[in-house]
């Protein structure tokens, strides 16, 4: 019997932190708590009708925030956050009726001017649902002074796992916001934010059409989707085209699909196995084609895949894919 072959690559291993060495100490969090723009914030917590019941620096990265109780009607959710999900929400409100307890703040910044609460919460759409349904009064918030923590939801919303889908909207509605916040900014500026450039570009195919099964074709896109350098209103643009030519590489798709289906083969992974047989191959350490040249190359073999020449072994072997 051959002896397994092993690689000889080696991972590099992450250097340890040095234990208590990063950080503030517990009384260094109290100092520094006079800032302008912590005084600011507290006093439109206080204008809304809120209450500050302590002020203190991130242990972590020094930040100032406030620990604030809100009136349930003052806070509202970042409009471009994923969608409610009522089952999340429901059991949400049935363990927290349980309990009888809000240990979980939500985190807060301030609102803009047109909107109609004092508030946005980047990650609390579900808690501030369930507490809603409760008839609550308020809610208990970390206050940050600094607006740019509602652009990072992707980092923050930690409630429920996301799937493609959710990512891929929160990713689009976010770079909308931002694109009429900052239209001069490049796309490439906003990557913390945006998390990675692929999202946005499934985002806008999910606006087009919600039933788009973007997990099939995110490990493809991820590879080959960077940001891009352009404007933010102009780089939308560009994934709105890019969204437009992945719907019609997905119809032709689902068409192979259903050919394949009246031939017999009856297996929940067909889509997949036809995204994996039209995707170019990459051989190892080579990079990524780019996103057009992809969608162009994809577009042309799912134009000509042949489905009499496709075997039972193949669509066996493509069990997995994606999150949808």
């Amino acid at each position: 019997m051959a002896a397994k072959k092993t690689s000889s690559k080696k991972t590099p291993r992450r250097k340890k932190a040095e234990p208590a060495s990063r950080g503030l100490a517990p009384a260094e969090t109290g100092q520094g708590l006079d800032a302008p723009a912590l005084n600011a914030i507290a006093q439109r917590v206080d204008a809304a009708g809120g209450r500050v019941v302590g002020r203190y620096r991130d242990p972590l990265g020094g930040h100032p925030l406030l620990i604030a109780v809100l009136p349930i009607g003052a806070v509202a959710p970042t409009p471009f956050q994923r969608d409610l999900s009522d089952a999340h929400s429901k059991r949400l409100e049935a363990v927290v009726a349980e309990v009888g307890i809000f240990l979980d703040p939500v985190i807060a910044v301030e609102a803009p001017a047109e909107s109609d609460a004092a508030f946005w919460t980047p990650n609390g759409l579900h808690r501030l649902t369930a507490l809603q349904r409760m008839g609550a009064k308020s809610v208990t918030a970390l206050v940050s002074p600094d607006p740019a923590l509602a652009y990072r939801i992707l980092a923050l919303n930690t409630e429920k796992a996301h799937n493609t889908k959710e990512r891929s909207l929160e990713a689009v509605r976010m770079a909308r916001g931002l694109a009429e916040l900052d239209p001069g900014r490049p796309e490439s500026d906003f990557g913390l934010e945006l998390e990675d450039g692929s999202l946005v570009t499934l985002g806008c195919a999910y606006e087009q059409r919600p039933r788009f099964a973007g997990g099939a074709y995110a490990p493809a896109l991820k590879a080959s989707d960077a940001f891009l350098p352009e404007p933010l209103p102009e780089a939308i643009a560009r994934r709105e085209a890019r969204a437009g030519k992945l719907l019609a590489i997905e119809d032709r798709v689902a068409e192979i699909a259903a050919a394949l289906k009246a031939r017999g083969f009856d297996s929940p992974y067909l889509r997949n196995f036809v995204v994996a047989r039209i995707r170019p191959f990459r051989p190892r350490g080579k990079p990524a084609p780019d996103a057009d040249t992809l969608l162009e190359s994809m577009a042309q073999k799912a134009e000509g895949f042949d489905v009499g020449k496709v075997k039972e072994s193949q669509v066996s072997k493509a069990a997995g894919g994606g999150d949808d």
